[in-house]
């Protein structure tokens, strides 16, 4: 055993110390990252995502092919391009013992859809995940109509992230209890959240079983599922290589090797569908220029972080798209070229090279440095300054603020691998993931168009002229597509990762 796998060990029985009496039959994921809340209806976060997806399901699901299938709804027609009914399972429980009726899901659609639905005059932030979706209606006992303002092809590919509450308990705990109580008709239910330590949960005997198109039906093989937090990547590995942890999420490239070599442990890949980028900030004084922001595009060497940091792991991008999402195409390359960088930064007046700090949360924290290095090898003498995901985001991506600092290294999972909820929350004016502050009235009213289009040839051909458009204003660093790369221990069967990041733990057993 190397002197750094005795100091990985060491940590871990640190980090995890006891594990709250877990059991043989427990399943222990070492996990990135605290939810924001338990309410389905109130964050934006795909770790929060993965946490309320073992306690509450939707009327549909997605497996771990990435195809939509029907979960808490037994079938979806579609009765005009406007209008689609969904029947509603029978037999499903709240985890209170409360049997979930069309009601509740009439309810949860409007409380995420119309306005000021959440109380106190708040609106969900979800809201635009449900693009134009006008109205819901009880069409009968067990069927829910959703109602669309304009054609949206991709209503069903948006709801597996709408998971359903019970109507009664959103009345009774309101939405702020709503953050740290639970109610779900999921596989788990919550017995403590731990804050800043564990979420831990019991598996619920009363399920209904999931969905049918995901064998096995029942239910769920672990008695307890402990998510422990552990935000650190070393951390995280030496608990895994402990035996302390059975899942941890984000695992580092550089310890891919390690864990592969670890007698009890793997690794398992998963094409993601995340993409990772750095907004540079174009309403500040350094990045308002588009030489610029070009110069910083020539200064980094991303074929060399894809090789030497990720090991490979990754997909170049030059737009925001995934090269698996639709209507992606290939796009002019501003390749990395020093001389040209340093040139262009003297063309707009920083002819000595300009100091920048680059904005990132801990888990990112060795690859941001990476860059970093990088990029002042051109010019662009860039320090990392590590803050919690939370703030980030407040920070960067509140709607409609002004930018405050230099670039942000970050990323915007596409779990439906459309444009629709990458291309346009992240280059829309103003909208909830613009952090770079980018700003183009043309844009605007392409990706809006592009949304509704219903010839799909004619959509593709709108989001190549808007990739095409924002390539040429280079508002941020187009990085990678990576693997979403987990490491598991041996103990573990019955689970397999899936590309939109949410890990489903219904089926996951420890031998």
């Amino acid at each position: 055993m190397t002197s750094m796998h005795r100091m990985l060990l060491a940590t871990a029985v640190a980090v995890v110390p006891g594990l709250y009496g877990a059991q043989a039959a427990d399943l222990i994921v070492g996990f990135t990252q605290e939810p924001y809340t338990l309410d389905p209806a109130n964050h934006r976060n795909r770790e929060t995502e993965t946490i309320i997806r073992n306690l509450y399901d939707g009327m549909v699901t997605r497996d771990a092919n990435m195809l939509v299938v029907p979960e808490i709804a037994e079938s979806i027609t579609q009765i005009s391009p406007t209008v689609y009914d969904f029947k509603i399972r029978s037999g499903v429980k709240f985890h209170d013992g409360s049997e979930m009726t069309a009601e509740d899901v009439k309810f949860t659609l409007d409380r995420i859809t119309q306005e000021a639905a959440m109380g106190n005059g708040e609106t969900s932030p979800r809201k635009s995940l449900m693009g134009p979706v006008a109205s819901v209606e009880l069409v009968d006992g067990n069927t829910v109509r959703i109602n669309l303002s304009e054609p949206w092809p991709i209503l069903p590919a948006m709801l597996p992230n709408q998971q359903i509450v019970s109507k009664a308990f959103v009345e009774k705990m309101g939405t702020e209890g709503m953050a740290t109580a639970e109610n779900g008709t999921g596989p788990f239910k919550l017995t403590e959240w731990r804050k800043g330590d564990a979420i831990i949960m019991e598996r619920f005997d009363d399920y209904y079983g999931g969905s049918p198109d995901m064998p096995p039906v029942g239910k769920a093989c672990v008695d307890r599922v402990i998510f422990k937090i552990i935000p650190e990547s070393a951390s995280r590995v030496a608990a895994l290589l402990a035996g302390d942890v059975h899942i941890i999420n984000e695992l580092p490239t550089f310890s891919i090797a390690q864990v592969e070599a670890n007698e009890g442990t793997k690794v398992m890949t998963v094409n993601g569908t995340r993409s990772f980028f750095i907004a540079m900030n174009t309403q500040g004084e350094i990045f308002d220029d588009l030489k610029v922001r070009q110069a910083a595009a020539h200064a980094l060497d991303k074929d060399l972080i894809i090789e030497k940091i990720l090991n490979g792991n990754a997909a170049r991008i030059e737009g925001i798209l995934s090269p698996d999402a639709f209507g992606a195409s290939e796009l002019p390359i501003l390749a990395y070229d020093p001389e040209q960088a340093r040139a262009m930064l003297a063309e707009a007046g920083f002819p000595d090279g300009i100091d920048v700090t680059l904005d990132t949360d801990g888990s990112n924290k060795e690859i941001a440095e990476a860059i970093a290095s990088v990029l002042t090898k051109s010019g662009i003498r860039t320090s990392v300054a590590v803050g919690e995901a939370e703030q980030l985001s407040l920070k960067w991506r509140t709607k409609g603020e002004p930018k405050t600092g230099d670039m942000y290294f970050s990323s915007w999972g596409n779990g439906s691998l459309d444009p629709f909820d990458i291309f346009t929350p992240t280059h829309r004016t103003n909208d909830r993931g613009n952090s770079a502050g980018y700003a183009n009235p043309k844009l605007d009213a392409l990706l809006d168009a592009a949304g509704i289009e219903l010839d799909a040839e004619k959509r593709a051909g709108m989001y190549r002229e808007a990739e095409l458009m924002v390539n040429a204003d280079a508002p941020y660093l187009y990085l990678w597509v990576p693997q979403d790369v987990y490491g598991v221990s041996n103990k573990l069967s019955g689970w397999q990762p899936s590309a939109d990041s949410r890990m489903n733990l219904h089926d996951a057993c420890i031998n």
